[in-house]
């Protein structure tokens, strides 16, 4: 599990398809872009961000599971809030979140600014990257952490 329960969600998108697997709580990035106007323009696809993040703009943090099953064998678990690969999912752009998808060795504090790696993991250094956040408090004995997201 990537995220908590407890979430203030203050700003989300829909507009947005992924085309691979991945789990929710970390920073997904435009890697191509539709017209802007249709919300089924097959061409919004966002994605985990590979290698260098020079160049790239965050999309928000995802909220749900993206998981390849076969759908003709089992359904999807809703109350994992899964989505199929290729489906639609839903972005956090404003809010705060409880998430344990951080960078390896980050250790965060209250108030320091929340910068995403180059797979889409939260740190504290802005190496090559866009400001997504604050964080608002350190790590819990379970390695979670509060970040209040807030992507312009």
């Amino acid at each position: 599990m990537a995220l908590k329960p407890h979430r203030v969600e203050s700003y989300t998108d829909v507009s947005y398809f992924m085309d691979t697997a991945a789990e929710r709580g970390g920073i997904v990035v435009h890697t191509t872009s539709g017209s802007g106007v249709a919300l089924d323009d097959g061409n919004a696809v966002v994605a985990y961000p590979t290698g260098v993040n020079s160049g790239t703009r965050p999309a928000g943090l995802l909220l749900n599971d993206v998981v390849s099953i076969d759908l003709t064998r089992q359904h999807i678990n809703w109350y994992r809030d899964e989505v199929p690969v290729g489906s639609k999912v839903t972005v956090l752009r404003q809010g705060q979140v409880v998430t344990n998808v951080l960078a390896t060795g980050v250790t965060p504090s209250a108030g320091a600014d929340a910068y995403y790696d180059t797979v889409g993991k939260l740190t504290t250094t802005s190496t090559n990257s866009t400001k997504v956040g604050r964080f608002l408090g350190g790590k819990d004995a379970d390695g979670y952490v509060k970040v209040d997201i807030n992507i312009t």
